[in-house]
């Protein structure tokens, strides 16, 4: 019998009509210039918070993906556990994630590769009401045609764990990552600014002992792939960085979005 994990944010961080979610995912697409003569990206770093908020942000760098978007077959998503607190990484047991878009296959016989991993295991409890995650999957749906699915809750784990998993489902062309963060969390106009650009320097150049708790809420799964880096010859980009004070709230406690590409 096919385990359908279903939505647990529709409504609440993006529209739950597919027809409404399908024109604001596109609507955030279609304001991205085009990047001309850019490289294809094989990974991204994108913010996970409710689209009026950072949808906007998170478009800039999924647009990258619409060159090279009939050659990615899978799509390895990290995020952050929000809900539940554990040690290490968490896999789901479901064959599908559902969204209001349709649903996505799982790539089960990955998922069971990074399982014989010491650092990796099973928590349906882990993923069930995550939104870091889910928030990601309309903009992969709206742009890949077709792909499988690895999604892991990165709870406490060392840089060094979370790129021993990464390296397992590095893959080639066919793959993508794609982290799940925001950066700072509440603090007024200014003081986001200035951790926000410290934390985006810190990812340009790989400084993972310089992003902590408080500069990005994925920093675990960031600095897992910073780790993974230097093997691999990317070079990372910032795209974008705004936070909720740009985008649709006030500016007295806002939380920062920042995305970036690695090509």
């Amino acid at each position: 019998m096919s385990l359908v994990r279903p939505p647990a944010v529709a409504g609440m961080f993006y529209p739950d009509d597919p027809a409404e979610l399908q024109a604001q995912v596109r609507g955030f697409l279609a304001a991205v210039p085009p990047a001309v003569g850019a490289a294809p990206p094989k990974a991204l770093v994108v913010p996970h918070a409710g689209y009026i908020y950072s949808g906007a942000v998170a478009a800039t760098a999924y647009a990258r993906l619409a060159p090279v978007a009939e050659r990615i077959e899978r799509v390895v998503l990290l995020g952050p556990a929000h809900r539940v607190a554990f040690r290490g990484l968490a896999v789901s047991g479901a064959d599908r994630f559902r969204t209001p878009l349709g649903d996505v296959p799982l790539d089960r016989a990955a998922i069971e590769a990074i399982l014989s991993l010491p650092q990796v295991g099973v928590s349906d409890q882990a993923h069930a009401q995550e939104h870091s995650l889910e928030v990601h999957l309309p903009f992969l749906q709206e742009l890949l045609p077709a792909f499988r699915l690895v999604p892991i809750v990165v709870g406490d784990a060392a840089p060094e764990v979370v790129a021993a998993v990464l390296e397992r489902l590095w893959g080639g062309p066919e793959t993508l990552i794609v982290i799940s963060s925001d950066l700072s969390h509440y603090h007024d106009y200014a003081t986001a600014q200035r951790m926000d650009r410290a934390t985006s320097e810190a990812i340009l150049v790989g400084r993972i002992d310089d992003i902590g708790y408080h500069d990005a809420c994925g920093r675990n799964p960031i600095n897992g792939l910073l780790t993974a880096l230097p093997g691999h010859g990317l070079h990372a980009e910032l795209v974008d960085l705004r936070n909720s004070g740009d985008t649709a709230g006030s500016r007295d406690r806002v939380v920062g979005y920042g995305a970036y590409v690695f090509h």
